[in-house]
């Protein structure tokens, strides 16, 4: 972003998940732009929303990731700066903590790098991976379902004010949604561990600003799983799948054994996109939750929907408190 001196560089590793024997993460490579989170004055928001879509990637270089048991990994980032590290390993549960973290470090290993880089080119990530705990998964929206962004709204202005206009820590959570979240964590036992997984079509440049809002927040912490703006700008073919739900049915393929909750709201396509999931996997989709959202013609389109579907509980809801109740009398909760 700078036109007069060269930023540090950075790596961004995305919370990923991955299984006992196979090891996934990714992550960006960029400059360091110097963005504010804790920034509330308009202007700095400003700036700031420029930075993160205006990004200056690192693009073809290399990264070592290396693990708690010294074990190094190799990756390259793609043109954008994106890297992608996966491998076959073994026993991997043991290197994660009690909730089923494994943390890791990224780091530049190309010798022809000149710059500055930041944090003594040490970055951590960490990667999920479920408690033999848990009984069921959680996939859940970010957007209309625990963070109330306005994507009904007229030209969805109202997203696009409060994304820009308001500062990660200044947004407020939906009303008892963090609550709701912490019991769905903590299961019928209270002690399960049921992993969370944060599922959105927002960039992958706002992924901080996420993060920031679910750990300022108190939200259970699980992986957010976010598409590049290039998926979100490319022409849909015929038969391709929202990166949205590509995202979940790759969860329950990783987790053969794991049943899952589906949470979302009802203003854009969640509900076609959770259903299509559960016909696919008709015995794993335990419930589906959909907050209703304040426009009649969305919720008499969802209502329709919903009266001829059959294989799975739908559960439209005004509030968490209704998501709830109806958890704890299905046993989910305590």
């Amino acid at each position: 972003m700078s036109w007069l001196k060269k930023d540090p560089l950075q790596i961004i590793a995305f919370q990923s998940y991955g299984t006992d024997s196979h090891f996934y993460a990714r992550g960006r490579a960029l400059e360091d732009e110097s963005i504010d989170l804790e920034a509330n004055n308009t202007w700095q928001l400003i700036v700031n929303s420029w930075k993160r879509f205006g990004t200056d990637e690192i693009k073809h270089v290399g990264l070592d990731l290396k693990l708690p048991n010294n074990n190094i990994l190799k990756a390259t980032t793609d043109r954008k700066g994106y890297f992608w590290v996966e491998a076959n390993l073994e026993n991997l549960k043991s290197l994660t903590n009690d909730e089923g973290w494994l943390s890791f470090e990224l780091s530049y290993n190309d010798v022809n790098i000149k710059r500055s880089i930041q944090n003594q080119n040490r970055f951590p990530g960490e990667l999920l991976i479920p408690s033999s705990k848990a009984k069921f998964g959680v996939a859940s929206d970010i957007d209309d379902t625990i963070l109330h962004t306005g994507v009904v709204s007229l030209l969805k202005w109202r997203l696009i004010y409060n994304s820009i206009f308001k500062s990660a820590k200044s947004r407020i959570p939906l009303e008892g949604s963090v609550e709701f979240f912490h019991k769905l964590h903590r299961g019928s036992s209270g002690d399960n561990a049921n992993p969370i997984f944060y599922v959105s079509h927002s960039p992958w440049n706002l992924y901080r600003y996420l993060e920031l809002f679910l750990k300022q927040n108190d939200f259970p912490k699980g992986p957010i799983l976010l598409r590049s703006v290039s998926e979100a700008l490319k022409k849909k073919e015929l038969g391709d799948k929202p990166q949205k739900q590509k995202e979940i049915l790759n969860l329950l393929k990783t987790y053969p054994d794991l049943p899952f909750i589906l949470i979302g709201d009802s203003g854009e396509h969640d509900p076609d996109i959770y259903i299509e999931v559960a016909e696919k996997f008709p015995n794993r989709i335990l419930a589906i939750y959909l907050r209703s959202v304040k426009h009649k013609k969305k919720m008499l389109r969802v209502r329709r929907l919903i009266e001829t579907y059959s294989l799975t509980p739908v559960l439209l809801v005004e509030n968490s408190q209704q998501a709830i109740e109806y958890a704890r009398e299905h046993g989910f909760i305590v």
